[in-house]
C-alpha cells in the first residue's frame, strides 16, 4: 500500500484557447484495503516460501474480486456513463419523469441489448441530470478525500452551494420587489455580506465513483463524488481536484464499519494539436510581414435549390491571381457529400451545410495607382448522380471574395451550357451525360485570358437554381500600401462593384484608423525605452 498521498485537492482552474468538447480525462480508482490486497500480500510471501513447501492460498485469489478491485475509464466533456442505480430505474419507463428521462431509458434498453457498458463503479453526473444539483454540500467542498489539513468552506461558498450555475434555472426579479429600491447608494456591512453570491453561468458535470462492497453496487448511500469539472463556455475549465501530474494519488476513505481506502488517480489525455495546426493558431496572433495581406475565409456552403435533379453534389476550387500565394498543405479544390433534395416553400433544397476554410497572402508590389486588387474566385459546378449511375451536370457558378472582411450570405446563380436538339434533351433524361465546360474558369472572364473583349456569343446557357454561401472572413495587414494609394484602390473596387453609397463611409474609417495608428506611434515614442523594453519582455514571457 502506498504510504504517500496526494493531499491538494483544491480546484484548479485552466484557460485554453480549445473547445471543451474536445477534453478527455482518464480517471483511475483502485482499493488498497480489501481482501484481494490482502491476498495478494500473503500470495508474494507464499512465492518466496516455495522452497519450505508451503502451500498456496488459491482461496484467497479469487478472479472477480481482483478485477473489481480497479476500474479505469476514459470520460469525454459531458459524457454520460450510467451507474449500476441508474441502469435499474431506467429500465422501467414509469419512472422517467421528463424528456430527458425517457431518453436513458432508450439508451439504457440499448445497453441491455448489446455488449453493456463499458463502466462498472465510475459512472458520471451530467449537467442536465436531476441529481447533479442534490449532491450534498460536504461532497462539493472536500468530499470523502481525506487530507491531512482541515478545511472548512468559507461563508462565499456555503452561499454558493445553494445557487446552480446553469443559464436555464435562472430565475426573474420578483415583482412584488419596490422599484426605487433597486440600487441602494447607502449599502450596510450586513447587506453587502448578504448580497455577494456570485451567480455565474457554467455548466458542470461530476465523476462518479460506486465504492460498494462487491456484489452490493447500485446504492446511494456508497455513491463518492470524484471529480467536479466546471466551464463557462469563454475558455475557463475548473477542475477539482487537479490532475496528478505525476505525483502521488488522492486517497478516498469510504464511510460505515468498513473504512475502505481507494487510490484516485486523474490524469488529462486530451489529443494535442499538430505542429503544423499550433504554428499556424500562433501565426494568427502575429502581424504578417509588411507590405503582405493575409486574407482568411471560413466558409460554408449552405443550401442549393431550383435545380432539375435530384442527389446534388457540388465540386470547387479555388483560382489565386497574380501575387496571390497560398500555403503549401492548403488544399484548393473539395467535394461536398451527395444530398438528396426536400421540398421547403414549394421549391426542392438540398442543405449540405458543408464547412470549407482558405487561407491565401497578397504580397504587394510598387503598382501604379491606376491598379486594381484582384480577389480570388471560387468556381464550383452542381452535378447529380442518380442510383442508375446517371451523371448530370446541373449548373456552373463562381464566387468573388468579399473585398470587406466580416459575415456575408451570397446567394451564387447558376447556368449550364445547352444543346439545342431533341437528341440531347433524350440522352439528358435517360442515359444522363451532358455538356460540359473544358474550362470552369470560362463561367467567369478566365484567368489566363490575355485580349481586352471576351465574347460569347453563339454559346447557347440555361439558367439553372442557386447556391447559397455563408462567408467569415478575416484580413490582416501591417503597413500594407500607403493610405492615400489604399484609398484610391478602396475607391476604384467600390466603383467598379457599384458601391457608391458605402464608398465615403469606408474611406472615413480608412483615415481614422491611420490617425489613431499615427497617435499610437507618436505616444509609443515618447515613452522611456526602458519602459518599451520591460513591456516587450512581458509579452515575450506571456507568449512563451
Amino acid at each position: 500500500m502506498a504510504d504517500c498521498w496526494n493531499t491538494d485537492t483544491g480546484e484548479a482552474v485552466y484557460r485554453s484557447r480549445d473547445a471543451v468538447k474536445n477534453l478527455r480525462i482518464k480517471v483511475r480508482i483502485e482499493r488498497v484495503t480489501s481482501t484481494a490486497a490482502l491476498s495478494q500480500h500473503l500470495q508474494q510471501q507464499v512465492l518466496f516460501q516455495q522452497d519450505r513447501g508451503d502451500i498456496e492460498l488459491e482461496t484467497l485469489t479469487s478472479q472477480g474480486q481482483t478485477g473489481d478491485n480497479e476500474e479505469e475509464v476514459v470520460v469525454g466533456w459531458q459524457e454520460k456513463l450510467f451507474s449500476q442505480y441508474e441502469m435499474e430505474l431506467f429500465q422501467n419507463e414509469a419512472a422517467c419523469q421528463n424528456p430527458l428521462d425517457r431518453q436513458y431509458h432508450a439508451e439504457v434498453k440499448a445497453l441491455n441489448r448489446t455488449k453493456g457498458r463499458r463502466n462498472h463503479r465510475i459512472f458520471t453526473y451530467t449537467d442536465h441530470d436531476r441529481y447533479t444539483s442534490c449532491l450534498p454540500l460536504h461532497q462539493m467542498q472536500s468530499g470523502d478525500l481525506l487530507t491531512t489539513t482541515k478545511s472548512s468552506p468559507t461563508f462565499l461558498a456555503e452561499r454558493m452551494a445553494s445557487v446552480r450555475h446553469r443559464r436555464q434555472e435562472r430565475r426573474t426579479t420578483d415583482c412584488n420587489i419596490p422599484k426605487t429600491k433597486i440600487i441602494n447608494w447607502e449599502p450596510t456591512e450586513e447587506f453587502v455580506k448578504n448580497s455577494h453570491v456570485v451567480n455565474n453561468a457554467m455548466q458542470t458535470m461530476h465523476i462518479m465513483g460506486d465504492l460498494g462492497p462487491t456484489g452490493r453496487l447500485g446504492q446511494k448511500e456508497n455513491e463518492c463524488l470524484l471529480i467536479t469539472i466546471k466551464t463557462d463556455g469563454s475558455g475557463t475549465v475548473i477542475v477539482k481536484p487537479d490532475f496528478n501530474k505525476n505525483k502521488e494519488p488522492y486517497r478516498i476513505v469510504t464511510d460505515g464499519d468498513r473504512r475502505e481506502v481507494w487510490r484516485l488517480t486523474v490524469e488529462n489525455i486530451s489529443t494535442t494539436m499538430k505542429p503544423e495546426e499550433k504554428d499556424r493558431e500562433q501565426n494568427m496572433y502575429k502581424d504578417p510581414p509588411a507590405g503582405i495581406l493575409r486574407y482568411l475565409m471560413n466558409g460554408e456552403i449552405v443550401s442549393a435549390k431550383g435545380f432539375e435533379y435530384d442527389n446534388l453534389y457540388i465540386h470547387f476550387f479555388m483560382e489565386l491571381p497574380n501575387n496571390w500565394s497560398s500555403l503549401p498543405f492548403q488544399p484548393l479544390s473539395g467535394v461536398t457529400q451527395t444530398c438528396r433534395t426536400k421540398t421547403l416553400e414549394k421549391e426542392n433544397v438540398a442543405l449540405f451545410s458543408y464547412p470549407f476554410n482558405f487561407e491565401a497572402f497578397y504580397m504587394s508590389e510598387k503598382e501604379s495607382e491606376e491598379s486594381i486588387l484582384q480577389w480570388p474566385v471560387l468556381y464550383f459546378k452542381v452535378l447529380s448522380l442518380d442510383s442508375w449511375q446517371r451523371y448530370r451536370t446541373e449548373g456552373y457558378g463562381y464566387l468573388l471574395f468579399p473585398a470587406m472582411p466580416g459575415k456575408h450570405t451570397v446567394t451564387c446563380h447558376t447556368w449550364r451550357p445547352l444543346q439545342t436538339g431533341t437528341s440531347s434533351v433524350l440522352r439528358r433524361f435517360f442515359i444522363g451525360g451532358s455538356p460540359e465546360l473544358e474550362d470552369h474558369s470560362y463561367v467567369r472572364i478566365p484567368g489566363t485570358f490575355k485580349g481586352e473583349r471576351l465574347s460569347r456569343f453563339g454559346f447557347c446557357t440555361e439558367t439553372t437554381g442557386s447556391v447559397t454561401f455563408n462567408l467569415h472572413c478575416i484580413q490582416q495587414a501591417r503597413s500594407f500600401v500607403d493610405a492615400a494609394m489604399l484609398k484610391k484602390r478602396r475607391q476604384k473596387v467600390f466603383d467598379q462593384l457599384g458601391g457608391f453609397s458605402q464608398q465615403g463611409a469606408v474611406c472615413n474609417i480608412l483615415e481614422a484608423f491611420q490617425r489613431a495608428r499615427r497617435k499610437m506611434q507618436e505616444a509609443r515614442e515618447s515613452l522611456p525605452r526602458d519602459l518599451i523594453s520591460a513591456t516587450s519582455q512581458l509579452q515575450i514571457e506571456s507568449s512563451a
